[in-house]
């Protein structure tokens, strides 16, 4: 048995299906697409994080200088 019950056998009929349908190249530039997909969002998500803990930290409390003045 395979994953879930799905044998080897069903697998490779499976995937001989997908070729047949889509043919090599397109599958091919579906995969680039996917994969530069990924690594653009991993790459976004990666400069927001940077972002978000760089700003904390540069954060100054902001002081009122009309209540601090004196009478």
């Amino acid at each position: 048995m395979g994953l879930g019950g799905i044998s080897i056998w069903q697998l490779l009929i499976i995937l001989a299906i997908v070729v047949m349908l889509f043919g090599t190249s397109r599958l091919k530039n579906i995969g680039s697409d996917l994969g530069s997909a990924i690594k653009g969002f991993k790459s976004s998500v990666k400069d927001e994080g940077g972002k978000d803990s760089g700003a904390s930290e540069r954060r100054e409390p902001e002081s009122d200088t009309k209540d601090s003045t004196p009478s």
